[in-house]
Formats: C-alpha cells, structure tokens, sequence
C-alpha cells in the first residue's frame, strides 16, 4: 500500500513539473518568441531537446497558434482605422452566441471577437484602411446579420499599449504640466 502511494505521489509530481515546465516555456515565448531552443533550455535549466520537443508539442495541439512581432503602426508608417465594435445579438437556441461569433470571425477586416458581459454580448476589433471604409463594414456585414440586433462603433484615436508593449515611453527629464 505504501508503495503504492508513494507511486501516486512521484507520478502527480512529475505532471505537475511537466505543467510548471510547459507554463514556463509559455512565459518566455510569449515574451520573445525570437529565443532559441539552446537558449530557452539554458534559462530553464533544461536538456535543448526537452525543451524542442515541449514546444513541437504544444504548437502540434494549437497551444501556439503562431509566432508574430508586435508593431507601432504609427511608428511604421501605417496608416489604419481600428474600431471596436460592440454587438448586441439575439443567441440561438443550443447553440448561444458561437454561431454568430465564428461567423463574424470569418471576415477577413476582424482582427478579434470575444464574448464579453455586459449590455453588449460581443466585442469585434475591426481594421480598414479609412474611417468611410469601417462604417460601411459595420453597417453591411456585421448589422446586416439576422441575428445582430445593435452596434456600437468606437473608433480608436491612439493606442498606448498594445500586447503589453507600451508604445511611447515619457521622455526622461521631460516636465509635465502642473496646473494650481
């Protein structure tokens, strides 16, 4: 019997070391998925092929979706219209708000959909390439759903941090203003 849960005990361990190595792994892809196998092992204390495999795992079951950089487009020079869309919808019978929401997703002007609470049961991040450009997205594809029963647009002025990069850091030994 001791044996036995000692057994239990090892086994539970090492899964447990398995997630914590996993989570880990995460954290500094997530921080800059730029890092080498070499040296992700090298931080974690890891065999480099441990630490290959771990990660071939997890992009195989679509824990990593993909690996991208995070641009300042103001920075870069481009020139687009975000908006943030709120969207009121009428759920489906068994199925909710998935229908609607994978449907939206679709679109290839969507760059996020999210199921949020609240007034609103949607939250779609919208991309064009002028403001005329976005509203008239909104007011054909997206209002024009059969389930879609309101919207509210708000068009993004300026991001500050996106992804958690902030874009432009205070400039050191610049005053602000104080007002008495």
């Amino acid at each position: 019997m001791e044996g036995e849960i000692n057994l239990w005990s090892t086994k539970v361990n090492s899964m447990m070391e398995e997630r914590q190595k996993k989570e880990e792994i995460l954290k500094i892809l997530e921080e800059n998925a730029r890092l080498s196998d070499k040296e992700i092992a090298r931080m974690l204390g890891l065999e480099e092929e441990d630490v290959k495999q771990t990660i071939s795992e997890l992009e195989n079951r679509g824990v990593i979706k993909r690996y991208k950089a995070v641009i300042n487009p103001e920075k870069a020079g481009i020139d687009t219209v975000q908006a943030l869309i709120d969207v009121k919808v009428n759920s489906e019978r068994n199925a909710g708000y998935d229908n609607v929401a994978e449907r939206i997703s679709r679109f290839p002007e969507v760059k996020s959909v999210r199921l949020v609470s609240g007034e609103y049961d949607l939250s779609v991040l919208v991309e064009g390439n002028t403001m005329r450009e976005v509203a008239y997205f909104v007011a054909e594809k997206i209002s024009s759903l059969e389930q879609v029963r309101n919207t509210v647009t708000h068009f993004l002025l300026k991001s500050y941090k996106e992804n958690g990069e902030i874009y432009e850091e205070e400039e050191k030994g610049k005053r602000l203003a104080v007002t008495l």
